[in-house]
């Protein structure tokens, strides 16, 4: 197995809370709690989960726009905090972000060629008489030509504009992209194309790739890995097929019996009730346990270790008291009253 690309390792973001008018206690909001995640070179991992979960958050300390509260967030072995500025610098070369809104994320007054120029010539990667023919052939890679170089992002679609967010990305020669939630966005029609043009640039690039999203059936024709989040906390994490196909956590469940594709299944819809806990104040216990259907008494003292799952692979885990047995329930899980 390739030697990890990223690595968190017990990585804790938190957000200090003060008090107001209208919000009385202050605290610190846990937007991600513990998370230990490995990215290898060449491979896709999905993270999902509901809104709120951390998601966004973690993609923000991947790319170093945020530092972790504490945990160690390392690059080919080196912790990134403790990088010289010349390694800093290749550090975020290495590694881009494709932003979830492509119309936000691109300066409307500058045109398209000097959105995708500017990491070329922050870096210095082709000669200035060169930059434009390197931004046609960036262009050429998402499937567009010439014509849209002196062209303005107002003038573009949604997915026009999120093309262009790839081949900005792509423009420094990045190991690694870390889109969030990169087609949510997008009309439907547009959604594969964008998610069809990612899948071909891995394989002719060896990207590695962390896809996050809410949308279960995108993240099944794109990743390799999957890693499900809840209330910051990686609560499953293994193989796609294992993932979609035993999964041994109740949340897991639930997301994945809400997909279309599973309508008319005979897997039974799964409705959570409520939402999820303040993550101000997160619960004892195991953090899903308030809405749990298959929660006991242990759940709500007791919080549960992210360990492999019996019978499965070994990079197939689970944070559940009762993952062995969730797994081997997986089409005989009751609907929550």
């Amino acid at each position: 197995m390739a030697s990890p690309l990223l690595q968190l390792s017990d990585v804790h973001r938190n957000y200090r809370v003060r008090s107001t008018p209208l919000r009385r206690h202050s605290g610190e909001v846990h937007a991600v709690n513990g998370v230990d995640l490995v990215v290898r070179p060449g491979e896709t991992v999905g993270i999902v989960g509901e809104s709120g979960c951390g998601k966004s958050t973690l993609a923000r300390l991947l790319v170093g726009l945020e530092q972790p509260t504490s945990g160690t967030v390392s690059w080919r072995g080196d912790d990134v905090s403790g990088l010289n500025r010349a390694q800093r610098h290749h550090f975020h070369r290495s590694i881009q972000l494709v932003f979830q809104d492509p119309h936000a994320s691109l300066n409307p007054r500058r045109s398209i060629r000097d959105s995708v120029a500017e990491g070329i010539l922050t870096h210095g990667l082709v000669p200035r008489n060169q930059v434009e023919d390197r931004v046609t052939e960036l262009l050429s890679q998402v499937g567009l030509n010439a014509g849209y170089l002196h062209r303005y992002p107002h003038e573009l679609s949604g997915g026009q504009l999120q093309r262009i967010g790839i081949a900005r990305a792509l423009a420094v020669e990045p190991q690694l992209l870390v889109c969030d939630e990169p087609v949510s966005a997008l009309d439907i029609s547009i959604q594969a194309q964008v998610l069809n043009l990612l899948n071909d640039l891995k394989r002719e690039l060896d990207l590695a790739i962390v896809f996050i999203a809410h949308d279960l059936d995108v993240v099944q024709h794109m990743a390799d890995r999957i890693v499900t989040m809840y209330l910051g906390k990686v609560v499953e994490s293994g193989p796609c097929e294992e993932v979609y196909g035993t999964s041994a956590h109740p949340y897991t469940w639930a997301l994945l019996s809400a997909t279309p594709r599973r309508a008319g299944s005979d897997r039974e819809r799964i409705m959570l009730q409520g939402d999820p806990p303040s993550p101000v104040e997160l619960p004892t216990g195991c953090v899903f346990h308030t809405r749990c259907f298959a929660a006991r008494a242990e759940c709500s003292t007791q919080s549960p270790a992210l360990l492999p799952v019996a019978g499965a692979t070994e990079q197939h885990s689970a944070a559940c008291h009762f993952a062995d047995e969730i797994a081997k329930s997986s089409t005989s899980i009751p609907q929550s009253a």
